[in-house]
C-alpha cells in the first residue's frame, strides 16, 4: 500500500481478530463503541490510517490500540498483533483474600436448596394485605 493510503476501518478490525467475521466488524465498527482518535465513529466504511489510535469497548473491558500496518489479509493471531500496538493500561492486581472459599464447592443439590431458601414468593397484587 501507499505512504498515505488507508484501509476501512471494518476490514481492519477483522484483520487484528477483534470481530470474528466481518459482519461482526461491520456491526462493532457502526455500534458506537469504537473511536477513532477520540472521534466516535459510525461508519463501517471510515478510513483508518497506520499511527490512529482506536479506543475500541468490547464485552471484556475497553482497548486502546494504535495502528502500526494495515494489513493485506486475515492472516493467524502472530500476524494480527503486529498490526497494532495495544496501549491499554493493564489492570491492577485483585485482592483475592476475600474471594477465598471457605469448604468445598456447593453440589447442584446445594445450589438449588440455597436457591429456594432465598427465593421469595410471588406478590399477589390483586388483593391488599389483610389485618389479622
Amino acid at each position: 500500500m501507499a505512504a498515505g493510503a488507508g484501509r476501512r476501518i471494518d476490514k481492519w478490525l477483522w484483520y487484528v481478530r477483534l470481530a470474528r467475521t466481518r459482519t461482526a466488524a461491520q456491526k462493532l465498527a457502526i455500534s458506537g463503541s469504537v473511536r477513532v482518535n477520540s472521534e466516535k465513529n459510525t461508519s463501517a466504511s471510515r478510513t483508518i490510517r497506520i499511527g490512529d489510535v482506536l479506543t475500541v469497548g468490547l464485552g471484556s473491558g475497553v482497548r486502546v490500540l494504535r495502528v502500526v500496518g494495515l494489513g493485506e489479509r486475515r492472516g493467524p493471531a502472530s500476524e494480527a498483533r503486529l498490526l497494532y500496538e495495544d496501549l491499554t493500561l493493564p489492570e491492577p492486581p485483585r485482592d483475592r483474600s476475600e474471594a477465598r472459599r471457605i469448604g468445598p464447592r456447593p453440589t447442584k443439590r446445594d445450589r438449588r436448596k440455597l436457591d429456594s431458601l432465598l427465593s421469595v414468593a410471588p406478590v399477589d397484587d390483586d388483593f391488599p394485605p389483610t389485618a389479622d
